[in-house]
């Protein structure tokens, strides 16, 4: 979440006589993330004063965006705490404000815990909410690649090889052909929607309960464990790169409660699991050796000492 586009009082106003949701008392930008930018906005209707949170999308185009739209409202339907376009009077939630598409959503309240902070109950609390969201995703009727999927890391990994090391060109190397051959052969491993970006400065929490899970930007369909394995490695890692086996057990256990893994899942943990790390450690790879790069950099090395000890320790999935 940022500020990349300024608005101003009347610009909300105007948005706002479309709907019915009162009128404009205040609004404060939002600060942080990388993507889109964001505003809190405080509205009053017959005395009554709420919260809403506008969203206005600086990469995703008006044609990408109905999948997330209709994907939010779906789950929210089904009771999963996710934010979801409200509609205007004429039942349309996707906008257009200062040329960008639009969303005005509900704003959820809780905490962002740090990962230092992560708790075996945390964990729990994660496992069976995306459990439950992939559950509640499954009869979905949208299809989406995933933007930085399969054949994103093929190419790119390809791209960047010149500028690591001979190491590093051969790990990459690896987790590519590793997954391939496990797409050419998937047995039972369950495929529907994923979040795609479930790191724990995704997800408020009230206490050790899940308030709402944020940033949907990167839903796609994809194997499902793929998603499971992407929290796991940023809920449950230590700074040196390995997992805590009392945070990923209460994750997985909780996680298996909502949806019970199938044997092909647990014949694909120990690889989706290195490819959950290595798909990340490419993305970051990319800005980091890029040094005209203006995204926000993140460290990729986090991603690759995760990448070394699920190759040299993988775990197994519950019964």
């Amino acid at each position: 979440m940022a500020v990349y586009t300024q608005l101003d009082k009347d610009d909300l106003n105007q948005l706002l006589t479309d709907f019915d949701l009162g009128s404009l008392v205040s609004f404060k930008g939002i600060e942080g993330g990388i993507e889109n930018t964001n505003y809190f906005i405080s509205l009053i209707k017959d005395g009554a004063k709420r919260e809403y949170v506008l969203t206005l999308f600086e990469e995703l185009d008006h044609e990408e965006l109905p999948y997330f739209i209709e994907l939010c409202q779906w789950l929210s339907d089904r009771h999963i705490d996710v934010p979801f376009a409200i509609q205007d009077r004429n039942g349309i939630g996707l906008k257009r404000l200062k040329n960008r598409p639009a969303a005005i959503q509900p704003r959820f309240y809780g905490e962002h815990v740090g990962q230092t902070d992560l708790t075996p109950e945390h964990c729990a609390a994660i496992g069976k909410v995306l459990g439950e969201f992939h559950v509640a995703a499954r009869d979905f009727y949208l299809k989406r690649q995933a933007h930085r999927g399969v054949f994103w890391w093929r190419r790119e990994s390809e791209l960047i090889a010149p500028k690591l090391s001979v190491e590093d060109q051969k790990l990459l190397k690896d987790e590519v052909l590793r997954f391939d051959q496990l797409r050419e052969n998937p047995s039972n491993i369950e495929v529907g929607t994923i979040h795609g970006d479930l790191f724990h400065d995704n997800v408020l929490f009230q206490g050790t309960e899940v308030s709402a899970v944020l940033d949907l930007y990167n839903a796609a369909t994809g194997f499902l464990l793929f998603d499971l394995a992407i929290v796991a490695n940023d809920w449950c890692s230590n700074p040196d790169g390995s997992i805590d086996r009392q945070r990923e057990e209460a994750l997985l256990k909780a996680y298996n409660q909502a949806r019970p893994f199938t044997e092909g899942d647990r014949e694909a943990w120990a690889i989706l699991s290195c490819t959950a790390a290595m798909r990340f450690w490419l993305s970051r790879l990319i800005p980091w050796l890029d040094k005209n790069s203006e995204q926000k950099l993140k460290d990729p090395d986090e991603l690759k000492r995760i990448l070394l000890f699920r190759r040299q320790n993988p775990s197994q999935l519950p019964d």
